[in-house]
């Protein structure tokens, strides 16, 4: 079990885009990626570095992401080097030709606690038009499958909008299928390109919240929502016996937490409400760190701050951490500590950090 975290000292995880190149061309993309690589991304020994500063800081958990981190060839030098300073070190592959079982067998040599797989469509057909490269689907299948063969522990990662709002189903079942210890689904924020397509509305995000919440009490894998924090005052009020009617409060509520544990050496997620910038950094290919991938407003860069003081000083940061800034409903609202709203979707949608998440339909208490 990992040690509780200050969130107002270190998140709880730093997600390093160690490279912003990628082959796919996908639709919802916050990167805009292009299969390039520039060069300015961090080196190892910068690498090296952010990852000695994020141990010091007291982050348990890293994630190299990209584009597609395996366009670095020293991809597993950088986890074995996480991995031996003590951190869990997972990665987020791209289904290309790139993605071979030789490159996973290599991950897991080097002890990798996860490897995830992006997943938007039930059908090759699906997917592949959401993900814009014909065969993507049918390589993440085949990855799956190596990550079962070789031990290596297997989130999925799944994006869900109005695209694929009705397919929840399908899709749910073809996750359990694939042997996995995470399913992460995130809902979309409208930033790059994104920003063209249609997210779920406040009414489809507590219909999926109940369907979320039912299947992680019928599956052994971490169900986990990304953007989507008020997904916890949901689980909450179901904990605490409460019944809703058109998003209006019937009974008191109290906030609450979800959580869930790591398989073996699998990663896990905290009780505690993480957000932008409250218990979640990001470092972009080039090191200049966000409070969110979704949130992308540069507060510095590690090559000239150490992230430790840029996460505990900068003024943004301070402020996403700090509820009583909240505006609109997020404001009033009695969860507001471990929820909050999706602070990059107010971004997206108002152009303020601070406002209130348009994607939520609860009525906090006293606000009629």
């Amino acid at each position: 079990m990992l040690t509780p975290v200050d969130f107002d000292e270190a998140p709880f995880l730093v997600i390093w885009e160690v490279t912003r190149s990628c082959g796919l061309a996908c639709r919802h993309c916050r990167a805009e990626a292009i299969d390039l690589r520039h060069p300015d991304e961090l080196t190892l020994d910068e690498g090296k570095a952010l990852l000695d500063d994020i141990v010091r800081m007291g982050t348990p958990i890293v994630v190299l992401t990209g584009g597609d981190p395996l366009q670095r060839e020293d991809l597993e030098l950088l986890i074995a080097y996480g991995k031996q300073i003590g951190l869990r070190m997972a990665t987020i592959p791209a289904a290309t030709p790139r993605l071979t079982r030789d490159r996973v067998t290599s991950l897991r040599d080097v002890e990798l606690n996860q490897m995830a797989l992006s997943l938007d469509g039930c059908t090759a057909q699906k997917h592949d038009d959401f993900r814009r490269v014909e065969g993507s689907f049918e390589k993440t299948m085949e990855a799956a499958a190596w990550a079962r063969e070789l031990g290596v522990p297997l989130q999925i990662n799944t994006v869900l909008g109005e695209w694929n709002y009705d397919d929840f189903d399908a899709l749910a079942e073809l996750v359990q299928s694939l042997g996995i210890v995470f399913w992460e689904v995130f809902f979309l924020v409208p930033t790059g390109r994104g920003s063209e397509l249609q997210g779920c509305s406040a009414e489809q995000f507590e219909n999926l919240f109940g369907r979320l919440h039912q299947l992680s009490q019928d599956v052994s894998f971490v169900v986990k929502v990304t953007e989507a924090p008020h997904y916890r005052r949901f689980v909450s009020q179901q904990q605490n016996g409460d019944e809703t009617a058109g998003g209006k409060k019937q009974s008191s509520t109290h906030p609450g937490g979800h959580h869930g544990h790591g398989h073996g050496g699998a990663l896990t997620v905290t009780r505690q409400g993480v957000n932008a910038g409250k218990g979640f950094c990001f470092v972009d290919h080039v090191g200049e760190v966000h409070p969110s991938g979704f949130l992308p407003i540069i507060t510095d860069n590690v090559r000239a701050t150490s992230i430790i003081d840029t996460y505990r000083q900068s003024p943004i940061f301070k402020e996403l951490r700090n509820p009583d800034l909240l505006k609109g409903r997020c404001g009033q609202c009695e969860f507001r500590m471990n929820c909050g709203g999706s602070r990059a979707r107010a971004f997206a949608l108002t152009g303020d950090y601070l406002a209130e998440d348009p994607c939520c339909s609860y009525i906090p208490e006293g606000s009629l």
